[in-house]
């Protein structure tokens, strides 16, 4: 069973900062495509950005340019896996939570997590 652990949100002012962690335990991780998605209130979750075993990256046309997936893989006995997200010049419709999970058949295979409150002010 894969653990995800989502870490890095908070209240930030518009045109700042964060950098989102996700540290999952679990080689099964590696196995799929890795993505951030977020749900805003009200409003469904959506995909927010992907990354792939070669480095592909893919973002939804509202944070491209202003999001960056990348990834470390820490080969020890822990498998530790850790997804990333740098998001720059946050606007306020970036407020959400952001999950990460694998995406398997276009859809999210795992579980959700906690996830993390990303609140940007006007």
């Amino acid at each position: 069973q894969v653990q995800m652990d989502e870490s890095g949100g908070g209240l930030v002012q518009a045109g700042g900062s964060l950098r989102l962690s996700c540290a999952a335990s679990g080689s099964i991780f590696s196995m799929y495509i890795r993505a951030w998605y977020r749900q805003a209130p009200g409003k469904q979750r959506e995909l927010v950005a992907t990354i792939t075993n070669d480095g592909t990256t893919n973002y939804a046309p509202s944070v491209k340019g202003r999001f960056t997936i990348s990834e470390e893989v820490a080969k020890n006995a822990a498998y530790l896996h850790t997804v990333y997200l740098q998001m720059n010049s946050l606007k306020p419709e970036d407020t959400a939570v952001y999950y990460c999970n694998v995406i398997w058949d276009g859809r999210p295979l795992l579980g959700w997590g906690q996830g993390t409150q990303v609140t940007v002010s006007s």
